[in-house]
């Protein structure tokens, strides 16, 4: 089952959205996929510019100055680093230079867990999120699965539903993979959306953990999503058994430029996007609360609701899709129901306008309902 716009099993495709509902792709407000709203940082985009006539030459295939960069920063050798073209690339370098047999996973979680592994040809395990939870899965469920799995995907914080395990969950389950043997990918590819005093992260310390890879995500964060930029933390072996699968040049030089400049960029852009997403994660939050949404409270720039009867995933999605607002259905994550969606954190402008959609929205199937009841049964509609 997807839904009207996942066809490709993901938000933020326009393409589609526009041959569904009909206008310019551009035009869509989309909510689908979870960006920056505050686009690329000023540095970025000028690195660009400037580094234009180096498509003239072959990227640098080891990545090296980007790697430099993410050493000083991540505290790391470069030897504990790979460079990926998106983080999606260092999840499949991670299944092809390890070879995993079978592969666990905690649902509700990323598709590309799943898909990927199945892709490479490992068996696919799952462990089930509680909703009292938060969608999160008992730890000791996770423990179990690991003792019958080569390698287990974990979202840190997790996507659809935005949370975080307590950094002792994850050292426990670090543990327990020196244990079992098995390899322990931590996906956190939009930790950078959460301040730095609340990350849950085991990366300051990843020496001490010899069976946990780490994946983060520059696409996110920095607004480069056309350009797809990522990276691994794990140690050297893990590492290198990555990259000797890596296709020579998969990282294109435009997408090096902006990395390097993302790291240069500055705190400021850093503060300006947590106060921005923090306070309009809530204000959004109270907003759907208010129309009888019930809303699981990450800490990401996304949320997770489920709508309120009688709206379904579907139903909502063409709704806000023909008043050219994109949403992600949720419906088909294994745990989630047929009323989940998933809202992206953008800015005050584009919030308010959804906001006053979904109302709108909400209302006028309400109208309509006691317009079909006075029908039926003869009373007047006033």
């Amino acid at each position: 089952m997807t839904g009207l716009i996942e066809v490709f099993g993901h938000g933020g495709d326009v393409e589609t959205a526009a041959a569904r509902f009909g206008g310019n792709a551009a035009d869509f407000l989309d909510f689908s996929a979870n960006i920056n709203p505050l686009g690329p940082p000023r540095e970025v985009l000028e690195a660009l510019e400037q580094g234009l006539h180096t498509v003239l030459r072959y990227p640098d295939p080891g990545h090296r100055a980007l790697k430099m960069l993410l050493s000083d920063r991540l505290g790391l050798t470069p030897d504990y680093i790979s460079v990926g073209n998106g983080a999606a690339e260092s999840m499949a370098l991670i299944l092809l230079g390890l070879a995993p047999r079978r592969v666990g996973t905690v649902e509700p979680g990323f598709s590309e867990y799943s898909a990927l592994s199945r892709q490479f040809g490992a068996e696919v395990h799952h462990v089930r999120g509680r909703e009292e939870l938060d969608w999160r899965a008992e730890p000791k469920d996770i423990e179990n699965l690991m003792e019958r799995v080569d390698l287990l995907f974990l979202g840190q914080p997790n996507n659809p539903n935005g949370v975080q395990y307590p950094l002792e969950v994850l050292q426990q389950l670090a543990r327990k993979a020196e244990i079992t043997g098995t390899i322990l990918v931590i996906d956190e590819a939009f930790i950078d959306f959460i301040p730095e005093s609340q990350r849950q992260s085991l990366a300051p310390r990843l020496n001490e953990y010899p069976q946990v890879i780490i994946i983060r995500s520059m696409t996110k964060f920095y607004a480069i999503p056309g350009l797809r930029l990522g990276y691994a933390m794990g140690r050297p072996e893990l590492i290198t058994a990555m990259t000797e699968k890596q296709v020579t040049w998969s990282v294109n030089g435009l997408a090096l430029i902006a990395g390097e400049a993302c790291l240069r960029s500055g705190e400021s852009f850093e503060q300006e996007t947590l106060t921005l997403v923090s306070h309009e994660r809530e204000r959004l939050t109270a907003g759907l609360e208010g129309y009888g949404c019930n809303v699981t409270r990450g800490e990401a720039n996304f949320i997770l609701a489920a709508l309120p009867e009688p709206w379904t995933a579907t139903s909502m999605q063409a709704a806000l899709g023909e008043r050219g607002i994109l949403i992600r259905s949720c419906a088909m994550y294994p745990r989630l129901g047929e009323r989940h969606v998933r809202f992206a954190v953008k800015d005050a402008e584009a919030n308010g306008r959804l906001l006053e959609t979904l109302r709108n929205v909400i209302g006028l199937d309400e109208i309509t309902e006691l317009e079909e009841g006075g029908k039926s049964d003869g009373t007047a509609i006033l």
